[in-house]
């Protein structure tokens, strides 16, 4: 029979899980992924794999913790080479991240998004392909 954790056991975890909670926060700004890059963090094989262990924060059970849903965009597009050598070499295109993340901000709630339309425009300002990938900045 399992015995529960114990209350240091707890407090440890609990402090770990705010830990990696804010650090997935933080990734929602791309002035901090630009940082992160210009240190060369973003090439480091532990940070790669830092980033996958993060993923679970896409499950049901922690992504309702999460107060800035791009960061969970930016943890998926992180785990693409071609994303993290844009953050290293492009200001620009820092300044192209934070101009979409701003953009969504301030038109999400469109009336048109309220009244259940779904339809997909074809030429959404918030999506871009980079080399072949498609960025959505949502």
């Amino acid at each position: 029979m399992n015995a529960p954790p114990s209350p240091d056991a707890r407090e440890a975890n609990r402090a770990r899980f705010e830990l990696e909670l804010e650090f997935v926060q933080a990734l929602a700004n791309p002035f901090y992924l630009q940082s992160l890059a210009a240190q060369n963090i973003l090439d480091e094989p532990a940070f790669i794999n830092y980033i996958k262990y993060l993923q679970y924060f896409k499950e049901k059970d922690y992504v309702r913790f999460i107060h800035y849903p791009h960061a969970l965009h930016y943890l998926e597009l992180l785990q693409h080479e071609e994303f993290r050598a844009m953050l290293k070499k492009d200001e620009a295109f820092r300044e192209f991240l934070h101009q979409k993340q701003f953009d969504h901000w301030r038109t999400w709630r469109q009336p048109t998004s309220l009244n259940g339309s779904t339809s997909a425009k074809p030429n959404a300002p918030n999506q871009t392909t980079l080399g072949g990938m498609d960025i959505n900045i949502t």
